[in-house]
């Protein structure tokens, strides 16, 4: 007399559906607040700050290569202005990871108001 595995084996894959469903996707972000757009006019300042990343991992600020020290430095020199400058950020797509992270780490912490990411359609193609 053999034993009906037919049973075992549903049961077994019922179960490993429910836990390839059940278990979170582990995901690592890093949560920055967005300006919200409100209805009030600014007088918006033609001068915009830029912060490119190349895949060397070289932080620029307006092409000047920066430490992140120096750029939480310019970070907070362009909130004393009157009218804050908008911060543009276009990291290179073959830049790594942590060094986008560890910038956009130093802009949420200086607070800066006006954020916006430049370049986007370059990873279109990438995935």
């Amino acid at each position: 007399m053999d034993m009906n595995t037919t049973p075992l084996i549903d049961v077994m894959l019922v179960l490993l559906i429910m836990f390839i469903i059940t278990i979170p996707v582990q995901t690592h972000a890093v949560k920055i607040d967005l300006p919200v757009p409100t209805d009030a006019k600014n007088n918006v300042d033609p001068e915009k700050n830029k912060i490119t990343i190349d895949p060397a991992g070289t932080i620029a600020w307006n092409g000047t290569p920066v430490d992140l020290a120096q750029l939480s430095q310019f970070l907070e020199q362009t909130k004393a202005l009157p009218v804050e400058p908008e911060l543009q950020v276009q990291p290179d797509p073959y830049a790594r990871y942590i060094v986008v992270d560890r910038v956009m780490a130093v802009v949420k912490r200086s607070g800066v108001g006006k954020l916006g990411f430049v370049g986007n359609e370059q990873y279109a193609r990438v995935f």
